[in-house]
């Protein structure tokens, strides 16, 4: 379709108001909301973090592709609502107890969100029982944890172990990233993945909630 092909290539180049135009032209052509948001919007945000993955992209790119889609998504919410349309699934983020970087998170919770997932942002310096009363409250699929320290790093071992103290270890998978952590370290704390960058870990969250 061709409305939907010219919406995911707006969102591609970051155009706001293209993506809501082509967004409410596809709605008046008689197009699914959810087409729309899986063909159009979805569709564009791979793109996206395919191409911030081999470096074509950057954070301000990244970041205003993230808010041509939340214009589109914008629109689109109360229509999907109306079709008995949920989110594929709940996703908490947060950087650990003692480190204040976010950058990386908000690029990860962007990309997230254009896969379709709800995402619930916990903030910076979050402690273990943050932690805990975030997966009790929102039950999500995954729980990932940033730290950009390596002072800070460790913090996502002792969140580890509250969850396995509190009996609910076993209720959401964890992955973590960071500039100084790697999949060895993610191993050894008991984390179920790691990712490198913000694509891969919406590949990651896919493979874990499909296992």
């Amino acid at each position: 379709m061709e409305t939907l092909r010219k919406l995911r290539d707006s969102l591609i180049e970051g155009e706001v108001e293209e993506v809501k135009r082509y967004t409410r032209q596809a709605l008046d052509e008689g197009i699914p909301a959810k087409t729309i948001l899986d063909q159009g919007l979805v569709a564009g945000m791979d793109v996206v973090g395919v191409k911030f993955r081999e470096g074509e992209y950057f954070l301000p790119e990244v970041l205003l592709c993230a808010k041509a889609m939340h214009a589109g998504l914008d629109i689109l919410k109360p229509l999907l609502a109306g079709e008995g349309e949920k989110s594929v699934g709940t996703i908490v983020l947060g950087t650990v107890k003692g480190d204040l970087h976010d950058i990386g998170k908000r690029i990860v919770k962007a990309m997230l969100e254009g896969a379709g997932y709800e995402v619930i942002d916990i903030g910076v310096d979050v402690d273990a029982e943050k932690f805990v009363e975030s997966v009790k409250k929102y039950k999500p699929l995954v729980l990932g944890m940033s730290a950009l320290l390596t002072t800070t790093m460790r913090y996502m071992k002792t969140v580890i172990d509250a969850l396995q103290d509190e009996g609910i270890r076993d209720k959401v998978k964890i992955i973590v990233g960071g500039a100084p952590v790697n999949e060895e370290f993610a191993k050894l704390i008991g984390a179920d993945g790691y990712a490198p960058n913000a694509s891969e870990a919406v590949d990651l969250v896919r493979r874990l909630i499909a296992a």
